[in-house]
């Protein structure tokens, strides 16, 4: 496994994941486990909504930016977690049929003050359909193990 360990992060380094077409049944499963509202799960129901027809939970696109972004291996094992995500946005509609892929950006690098064997590295993530319109916006940040001396 290649490992990037914080010093290999830079302010303005963008990271893109592969793309991943939604399902109507996959909508569907998150939306009875996780978010039961009828315009995530009926399609009867979502029809006479505002939405006009069934739309992906806002939740189910957050765990798929994260997914598709580790998919790109972006820091190996050399991760110690998040403390958290900020400033969640959902800016427009998914659907079935939509194919997504997420655009994370480093806006910010620096050492912990307090643990000095660890960094942190600032995200802009844009989720974004086919169509390069962003669907899902967040900021995060990532704590990294600082590369052995």
């Amino acid at each position: 496994m290649t490992e990037r360990w914080f010093e290999d992060f830079q302010a303005g380094d963008e990271i893109r994941s592969p793309g991943k077409t939604l399902t109507e049944a996959e909508m569907i499963d998150f939306a009875f486990t996780y978010d039961p509202q009828p315009f995530h799960m009926d399609k009867v129901a979502a029809e006479g909504h505002m939405y006009g027809g069934l739309i992906a939970p806002g939740w189910m696109l957050g765990a798929i930016a994260f997914r598709l972004f580790m998919m790109t291996n972006p820091w190996g094992e050399s991760s110690l977690g998040s403390p958290g995500v900020d400033a969640l946005r959902w800016l427009r509609p998914v659907r079935a049929g939509d194919t997504l892929s997420v655009l994370v950006t480093v806006t910010e690098v620096r050492p912990s003050r307090s643990k000095p064997h660890m960094g942190l590295v600032h995200l802009d993530w844009q989720l974004q359909t086919q169509d390069g319109e962003t669907a899902m916006t967040m900021k995060s940040i990532q704590m990294l193990k600082k590369r052995p001396v």
